[in-house]
């Protein structure tokens, strides 16, 4: 039988090649952070990861990482409920939900699972789920493995959201779903007009801080920080493997009884390993850090702020953004990618994005901005643009 889809297969990735879409990936041998080697032997600048706050290889993160290893050892080898709690993992849980302003949190192996396996342990055919249409594709298939009726708005159109509501009166519960800042364009949901709706029409909130936890907001507490609406939505997910240390492993926090149901039904949670003991005791570290300053996103937003301004000014369309999220606009697929490689040649290590990332005819360079990054990084990578992006003709 394997004969069969062999063929079928080596034709569709044909396809997806000669498509240029095909996906190659890099190999980086080097820490992440701003300035990385690879395979090649190049050293050049990350602008791509999700490295946020450039704490992926923060001294006080790899130190707290190898004392867990010493003192509570290398992986859990269980699932919470049997024998995969320690005390590491309660006392994180408990700095999330005070950072978030929260009842209380529930661990996961990622993000997607957080997203995966909150719905269905909450709400049935009765119910209702409004989700915006640009939700990260986690959120998309855990609405799909839940039984309530579901409604999906146009990105951040709160006339759209309204009339979703307005149907979804018919059903018992509703919630509405929104990234709070969506991972390809970089813009921010309007949770104050949300929470205003919800409010209206009797609707709950959930939120997915993965591109905004620790980035947005004054102090990085998020888009709640950031519309003033702490402790109001009623769940948040997110991850620690971005701005948070950039390792792995995932969470929901918020309102206590539903957190308490999560852990008895969540399958995600119910029938995966316990994230390792030296990730707990790294994001214990990272909460601590965030507690003593806002000195890191201070940098970020400074930037954000100073590279998106001239990348402007040098011409390029640059999608409106309150992120660290940059996503310089090509629309063709092929371009994306050659001026990607051409960018890497220029020492400048950028992806690009296309169909089916990002819908047909909106290729694009997502350039991600870091604490990490000096003044010299971002000049070096806006004359790198500019000098490609004449070549191919993409400036003027």
């Amino acid at each position: 039988m394997y004969g069969k889809i062999k063929d079928h297969l080596q034709k569709e990735l044909a396809e997806i090649r000669e498509a240029g879409l095909y996906k190659n990936e890099r190999i980086i041998t080097s820490q992440q952070k701003a300035e990385i080697r690879v395979s090649t032997g190049a050293n050049v600048l990350n602008f791509c990861a999700n490295n946020y706050l450039g704490l992926s290889n923060h001294p006080r993160l790899i130190n707290a990482a190898k004392s867990a290893l010493d003192s509570h050892g290398y992986g859990m080898s269980s699932v919470r409920f049997i024998c995969g709690t320690q005390d590491l993992h309660k006392t994180l849980e408990a700095k999330i939900a005070e950072f978030f302003g929260t009842e209380d949190t529930i661990l996961y192996a990622a993000c997607f699972d957080a997203n995966g396996g909150v719905f269905e342990p909450l709400f049935n055919e009765e119910d209702a789920i409004i989700s915006d249409s640009l939700n990260h594709a986690s959120i998309i298939d855990g609405v799909r493995l839940c039984k309530a009726q579901r409604y999906r708005y146009n990105n951040a159109d709160m006339a759209d959201l309204e009339e979703k509501l307005k149907e979804a009166q018919a059903q018992r519960f509703r919630i509405i779903v929104t990234d709070g800042v969506f991972s390809m364009d970089g813009n921010v949901a309007p949770m104050d007009k949300i929470n205003e709706l919800a409010k209206k029409y009797d609707a709950m909130i959930m939120v997915d801080e993965c591109h905004s936890a620790g980035v947005v907001g004054k102090t990085g507490r998020g888009v709640t920080e950031l519309f003033n609406i702490r402790g109001e939505v009623d769940i948040i997910t997110g991850t620690l493997g971005k701005a948070f240390g950039g390792a792995v492993g995932g969470f929901t926090t918020g309102k206590k009884e539903i957190i308490e149901m999560l852990r008895q039904r969540s399958r995600p949670y119910l029938f995966s390993n316990s994230i390792p003991p030296a990730v707990a005791n790294a994001g214990i570290e990272m909460f601590d850090m965030m507690a003593e300053t806002s000195e890191l996103q201070d940098k970020l937003h400074k930037n954000t702020d100073y590279f998106v301004g001239k990348m402007t000014e040098a011409g390029f369309d640059i999608k409106p953004t309150k992120s660290a999220i940059c996503a310089v606009m090509l629309y063709d697929a092929k371009l994306s990618q050659v001026m990607a490689s051409k960018l890497l040649e220029e020492g400048i290590y950028v992806i690009g994005f296309y169909f089916p990332v990002v819908p047909k005819d909106q290729a694009r360079i997502r350039v991600q901005l870091s604490a990490g990054h000096e003044q010299k990084h971002l000049d070096k990578c806006i004359t790198a643009f500019t000098k490609v992006g004449k070549e191919l003709g993409v400036l003027k």
